[in-house]
Parts: C-alpha cells; sequence; structure tokens
C-alpha cells in the first residue's frame, strides 16, 4: 500500500487538532463490536482539549501528506503511572507498522513527562493489539480502571526498563 515511513506523528495542539482527533476516536468507537456506552464518551470530548493541554496527558496524531492515519494517548492516573488512550490506526494504514510507532512515541513521552509505569486495557476482538503490546514488553497487570466487557485483558509496562531496552533496539 505505502512504503512504511511515509508518515509523521505529532502531538495534537488544540483546537487546530480537535476535528481530526474526534473523528478518530468516533471511528475507533464505531469500529469496535463492544457498545461502549459505559466509557461516556460523548460527555468526556466537550473537555478533551482542557483534559490533553499540558504535559501530564497527551495525544498523537500520525498523518501522511493528504489525511490523518491514526491516534495514540496517554492520559494521567498519579504521579508515577498513566493509562494509554484510544491507540488506534485507520483500515487504509493498517500492515506499515503505524500503530508500533505510535506507541513507541507515547511511550517515550511517558516517560519524558517523568512516568514510571503506564497501564492500559485491551478489548478480546482487538488480538493484533494485544499481540503488539505483549510484543513491546507489557505484561498482565492488575485493572487500574473499570471496564465491564467480558475478557478485557489488563497490562502494564515498567517505562524505565522499556527506554532502556528500546535504545538497544536498531531502529
Amino acid at each position: 500500500m505505502r512504503n512504511q515511513k511515509l508518515y509523521s506523528i505529532k502531538r495534537a495542539i488544540f483546537p487546530t487538532d480537535l476535528k481530526d482527533v474526534l473523528c478518530l476516536y468516533r471511528e475507533y468507537i464505531s469500529s469496535t463490536k463492544e457498545d461502549l456506552g459505559f466509557q461516556n464518551n460523548e460527555k468526556d470530548f466537550l473537555s478533551i482539549a482542557e483534559q490533553y493541554e499540558g504535559a501530564s496527558s497527551q495525544i498523537f496524531l500520525a498523518s501522511d501528506s493528504e489525511r490523518v492515519l491514526g491516534c495514540a494517548a496517554f492520559r494521567r492516573y498519579d504521579d508515577d503511572c498513566c493509562e494509554m488512550k484510544r491507540v488506534y490506526v485507520c483500515p487504509q494504514a493498517r500492515g506499515i507498522k503505524l500503530g508500533e510507532a505510535l506507541v513507541r512515541r507515547i511511550l517515550l513521552e511517558a516517560k519524558t513527562v517523568g512516568y514510571k509505569k503506564m497501564c492500559l486495557d485491551v478489548l478480546p476482538e482487538f488480538k493484533a493489539a494485544y499481540k503488539l503490546y505483549k510484543n513491546m514488553g507489557f505484561d498482565e497487570h492488575e485493572p487500574i480502571t473499570s471496564n465491564p466487557v467480558q475478557g478485557t485483558k489488563y497490562l502494564a509496562i515498567n517505562l524505565e526498563a522499556y527506554n532502556k531496552a528500546s535504545h538497544n533496539q536498531p531502529q
């Protein structure tokens, strides 16, 4: 489809990128078989710019020269821990390791902010995402949030260990 690196990843800036962020978030929500109504997403979207304007919570967008292709975010949980949120790659941009690039970016940014651990939950239908997270060093972890979807997996990664390992890998 595309050469593997014909995209860029940048931090979302509000209000400039609000429309793109919300479009990707809604596309993600509609892509799942599960009803995510328990998350109160539309209410959450009303304050998304305020939630992600500081350093402690950040959203990143991947795009090519024509359109936005994907997103990933992390959100503060406490002083030492953040939660990975909304890693999503549009169907037409899958297969070029864009999801991996987005996850690597937010892991490094979260470490830079000072977090020691990143946690996440992954729905059972997202088998490729689960495999990616496990391959990147995430391990099973107790839940830090509530998710009523049966079969949801909870994972975490030690950011200090991840960073040391990632610097030894070829880019």
